[in-house]
């Protein structure tokens, strides 16, 4: 709000601008800046921000919408960022380490909590040592740099998260691009790749917005062929996907080939922030010495590292949790499906409606909290132009009751925007 007072009114104290001499500095930015928004707007992709008025669950109070509404759009796949456990941990680890370290890691930053956090998040995975960030956007942005040279090459798919392509983009190495789980393309490119040093295969395990799983075997197939590393983003699969909840590379049975694995504690473990890069011991070592996020952002919280510990002793305790999620998931797009809706994916908790048009989503996301349900619309530049969808996310704290008329709805507003026969 400041900054646009601070450019209106320096638009209007502003002396015509006499022929053949340059604007202001500031005016020029506020037109550039009007153009740029009014482009927002007119393609339909504006993002509002609705404001969420009590804590996060599958029931919601939202600013202006009166009553209580279901959330179908929170990465909350196990239900515990509210679970009154997690919460009592974080108020125990708030009471007896405070409220933060004023300081990163290296210098006075670093409290028993989070290594005991760091040595259960690498006993939970199977790896040698894990190392905490901030969020796992920062563990992504770390890591590449620290990692690879000039004299190596990374792979990465082409559907990647933003923060896996922006780790990338900052390391030097030489950056191959393969076609989303196209093992063929891939395979090529490994191919080509075999002149450098290290060659590092990145993927998500699971894709966001779209809610398939990378093909693991296959990856890690052409990696022992190929000789190299493979890495995995497990943001949307930690805590749920695999018989005890260890990830993808647990469900499709590699996790003895996965060289690396970035995960966070931002989704089902609490849901409140963090993220951690969990691998070989010197790998983990060379990130505490050069690791650029890690060593210039402050230790991550008590309360969020006490929040964190507590849902992954759930999670280690039962997984009865993650399969009442799993079945919630296949009933909601069993009847999704049969209603004429497109669902992409395959049997993950993300059930991306397929609408392609970015107008259409919008407007059917709208109706939706209309009648109580909170999702949002997807549309370019956070999915390719043409591929718009409403991604709907199930958490195993959704009643049957919820996911019912959550359909209902859906097939209500479909009906009405044509988006279904």
């Amino acid at each position: 709000m400041w900054c646009r007072r601070l450019l209106s009114s320096a638009l209007a104290q502003a002396r015509p601008v006499a022929p053949g001499r340059a604007q202001s500095a500031l005016a020029q930015l506020a037109g550039i800046l009007e153009s740029q928004l009014d482009t927002i707007r007119g393609a339909g992709t504006w993002k509002s921000e609705r404001i969420i008025t009590s804590k996060q669950g599958p029931h919601i109070s939202v600013e202006g919408s009166g009553g209580e509404i279901l959330n179908f759009c929170a990465n909350n796949y196990l239900g515990l960022s509210s679970h009154p456990e997690v919460i009592q941990a974080g108020v125990k680890a708030l009471e007896q380490f405070g409220a933060g370290l004023s300081s990163v890691r290296f210098i006075c930053g670093t409290q028993s909590i989070h290594k005991a956090l760091e040595e259960k998040i690498a006993s939970f995975h199977q790896r040698e040592d894990a190392i905490l960030y901030p969020n796992c956007f920062d563990a992504n942005a770390g890591l590449f740099e620290a990692l690879l040279t000039s004299e190596d090459a990374v792979l990465s798919d082409e559907l990647n998260h933003a923060s896996i392509i922006d780790g990338i983009r900052l390391c030097k190495a030489n950056k191959y691009r393969y076609r989303h789980m196209d093992m063929v393309d891939l395979e090529a490119k490994l191919q080509d790749a075999q002149k450098h040093r290290l060659r590092l295969v990145a993927t998500d395990g699971a894709f966001s917005m779209d809610g398939d799983i990378a093909p693991l075997r296959e990856i890690c197939q052409l990696a022992q062929k190929y000789h190299a590393l493979v890495f995995v983003d497990e943001c949307h699969a930690t805590g749920f996907l695999g018989p005890t909840g260890r990830g993808t590379d647990e469900l499709l049975g590699v996790m003895d080939q996965v060289t690396i694995i970035n995960s966070t504690l931002g989704k089902a473990l609490g849901g409140a922030s963090g993220g951690y890069t969990t691998g070989p011991r010197d790998l983990i070592a060379l990130l505490r010495q050069r690791s650029r996020p890690y060593l210039f952002s402050n230790s991550l919280p008590p309360a969020i590292v006490g929040c964190s510990s507590k849902a992954l002793d759930l999670l280690m305790e039962s997984n009865a949790i993650a399969q009442s999620m799993a079945a919630k998931t296949r009933w909601f797009r069993g009847q999704m499906e049969a209603a004429g809706f497109t669902i992409s994916g395959r049997e993950h908790p993300i059930c991306p409606v397929m609408l392609g048009d970015a107008r259409l989503a919008s407007v059917m996301a709208e109706d939706m909290l209309k009648r109580g349900i909170y999702i949002i619309g997807f549309s370019y530049p956070v999915v390719p132009k043409g591929k718009a969808r409403i991604r709907v996310q199930i958490s195993a704290v959704h009643s049957e009751e919820d996911i019912e008329r959550c359909v209902k709805a859906f097939v209500e507003v479909g009906k009405q925007h044509g988006a279904i026969p």
